[in-house]
């Protein structure tokens, strides 16, 4: 088994103790126990010095890693709200399509009603006006036959104008249906641009996390890293704690909805709560294994109230329900939500990761009630 950095330091140090309390007998084995502790002391100050730039180095590559993750989170919800932004187009599209089509309707049975309005106009032109005003035989008769041509000649102008707004609605939804293909096609290559980035940035983390894990590699190493990420996970759900103390929101909690709160990922879980973690650390949470990607969704309605990268959890998102009820939703790619914003049961607040130096994706989950972590398999709808 590989001795870790501490057990050698503490080796070195008991040997050189020892070494200074052998007997003497004479000069050459004092000059000999000198240069041994020469050499020991030589090799502990080494050993020190490496251990300090590892030490050093897994922080820099710990801020490297955080810095990386962001970036993604950012390229991320760009392409995010890209996507977005054309499924809104090619909705709009099929709108103006379907109001272009019932325009065409329109105009063609206004061209048919106006043409059979002529039709009977010209058919009874033996009773212009000026023949009209010299039938004077019947003035019942002749005042019928005015309010007639009256009612007419309006009914035609209301179809008329009609006929003129639906031709110059149709001229507009047509410049709209070409400016809509247009931006489309712009987001088609921004939506290029950003996956070719967010892949660039992926690959970058990729090589920042093994230099990580390398830098990390002993059993107490890593228990280390899990107990700062945890004390880092306690520090942001009181900080969300008191930021939700200060914005004084009305909020229900989940109290009366246990058992029933809404799954926030699509995905296997894995009901890791209260399970060894690794030495003494414990889950706090679970895990769901979804599609990289893909929705998180807030499991009520609440308020986020803490929306930052966290060493260990990655990027992470924490709902205020009210009441001491928290939820708090890591290893995100990006965050979709920010701290004030309020959130609906179901509303998507994040996309499905593996920040925080995941090896595949998936969601880390956790309910928290005054800061006491519960079991979210016995909160929600599984």
């Amino acid at each position: 088994m590989t001795n870790s950095p501490k057990r050698l330091v503490a080796r070195l140090l008991c040997l050189c103790v020892l070494v200074a309390g052998w007997p003497l007998s004479s000069v050459q084995a004092q000059d000999d126990q000198q240069a041994r502790l020469a050499e020991l002391r030589e090799q502990l100050k080494q050993r020190q010095a490496t251990i300090k730039a590892n030490q050093a180095d897994a922080r820099e590559l710990q801020n490297i890693l955080a810095t990386s993750e962001k970036e993604i989170g950012e390229a991320a919800r760009r392409l995010e709200n890209t996507r977005q932004a054309q499924a809104d187009n090619q909705a709009r599209q099929q709108a103006l399509l379907s109001e272009q089509d019932d325009l065409k309707k329109a105009i063609l049975a206004q061209q048919d009603l106006l043409a059979s309005q002529l039709r009977s106009a010209f058919m009874a032109g033996n009773y212009d006006y000026a023949k009209m005003v010299f039938y004077q035989e019947e003035a019942k008769s002749f005042e019928r036959i005015l309010t007639y041509y009256k009612y007419v000649n309006q009914a035609r102008q209301r179809e008329i104008t009609k006929f003129k707004d639906n031709v110059a609605r149709l001229e507009q939804v047509n410049a709209q249906l070409k400016d809509k293909a247009t931006e489309l096609s712009q987001l088609v290559s921004r939506q290029q641009h950003q996956r070719t980035e967010l892949i660039a940035r992926q690959q970058d983390r990729e090589q920042t996390l093994a230099r990580l894990n390398q830098k990390i590699a002993t059993d107490e190493a890593q228990v280390t890293e899990l107990q700062a990420s945890e004390e880092a996970l306690v520090a942001a759900i009181e900080e969300a704690r008191r930021a939700a103390e200060r914005a004084k929101t009305r909020l229900d909690g989940l109290a009366k909805l246990k058992g029933k709160l809404l799954v926030p990922a699509e995905g296997r879980l894995r009901r890791l709560f209260g399970a060894r973690r690794q030495g003494e650390v414990r889950w706090k949470g679970v895990i769901f294994e979804a599609s990289e990607g893909s929705a998180v969704s807030a499991i009520s309605h609440g308020q986020v109230v803490y929306a930052n990268w966290l060493k260990g959890f990655g990027l992470v998102t924490i709902v205020d329900h009210g009441k001491g009820y928290m939820s708090v939703y890591g290893h995100n790619q990006a965050l979709l939500r920010q701290p004030g914003d309020k959130v609906q049961r179901g509303e998507k607040i994040a996309l499905v990761g593996q920040s925080g130096g995941q090896s595949s994706p998936n969601l880390y989950f956790e309910i928290r009630h005054k800061g006491k972590a519960l079991n979210p398999s016995s909160w929600l709808d599984l």
